[in-house]
């Protein structure tokens, strides 16, 4: 392996889902982390599989969120193509991606989750069923919380799956928990500070994540999160092994919720393509632990290399 100094980097940006926008965002934060650092940066807008990369690239950088780029499809394509690339390989972003793969893993390993049930929605009579309500309505295969209901009368019960049911025909029910809304990240083996993540108003959907997109909204972060020596390294333990209970290689950014009542964490998903823009929960949160944002991008280079 050359020093990562001298590579060229393929920064791939955009693809064909919900989340392009967030994703041109993200991958132009990254080349912008990595100009100066390494030899060479080619951003390069994907669409589908036909995408075309520099001849001389040494590594693609994925920062396509959602579909395309985190369910891994894209995955598959580059490694038919032999073409080294960043974080997680095809099957761990497979099971990750897809909520009801990811919590049957979660389960098996014995993570702490909340209690959930698949909803069928062309199969008529549908409802909350042993979930019940209040509880949270979700596509099992999106991300932003694009789709996400939280559902706390019978009232919001037929809105919710319609919208959700607009993504996929299976819809996952989820038992709502109250709480603190917090966020770990992992790179390699390390552990990051705990984020807190305040939504201002309501629950943390994809306008309070990404204000500057929806225009409303809004969030505030906490990093690291103001909670007990006892209770951090609780969380921490709990994101590090629904991380591992998933596979997944290089690095990703856990999302828990803290219960209220008894600071129990439950993990609600992992991302293996975390957004990635200067202001970001992963890149906020490895700042705090003494790694700057193009340090970050490196490391995530150097790790994706070592695997390979």
């Amino acid at each position: 392996m050359k020093a990562v100094e001298e590579m060229h980097v393929a920064v791939l940006a955009g693809g064909p889902g919900s989340e392009r926008e967030v994703s041109l965002a993200s991958a132009k934060g990254v080349a912008g982390a990595l100009e100066g650092k390494v030899r060479k940066v080619t951003f390069v807008d994907v669409q589908n599989n036909n995408f075309e990369l520099p001849d001389d690239i040494d590594v693609a950088f994925n920062v396509i969120h959602g579909t395309f780029g985190e369910d891994g499809a894209l995955q598959a394509e580059l490694d038919k193509r032999g073409v080294v690339y960043t974080g997680a390989r095809q099957k761990s972003s497979e099971v990750a991606f897809d909520k009801i793969l990811s919590k049957e893993a979660f389960v098996a390993a014995g993570v702490t989750t909340p209690v959930s049930e698949v909803v069928m929605i062309n199969e008529g009579n549908c409802s909350a069923g042993s979930v019940g309500i209040p509880c949270v309505v979700k596509p099992p295969r999106e991300g932003s919380s694009v789709g996400v209901h939280l559902v706390e009368t019978e009232e919001d019960w037929d809105s919710a799956i319609e919208d959700a049911g607009k993504y996929s025909n299976d819809v996952m029910v989820e038992q709502l928990i109250r709480g603190k809304e917090l966020t770990v990240g992992i790179v390699g083996d390390e552990v990051l500070p705990v984020v807190h993540i305040q939504p201002r108003s309501g629950f943390y959907d994809i306008s309070n994540k990404y204000p500057w997109m929806t225009g409303e909204g809004g969030t505030d972060y906490f990093c690291p999160a103001d909670l007990s020596p006892e209770v951090t390294e609780m969380v921490q333990e709990e994101a590090l092994r629904a991380h591992q209970s998933l596979g997944i290689e290089i690095y990703s950014r856990v999302d828990i919720l803290l219960r209220e009542e008894d600071q129990q964490p439950f993990v609600l998903e992992v991302n293996t393509i975390p957004g990635m823009t200067q202001s970001s929960l992963l890149p906020k949160a490895a700042n705090v632990a003494g790694m700057n944002f193009g340090n970050l991008c490196l490391k995530i280079i150097k790790l994706s290399f070592n695997f390979d």
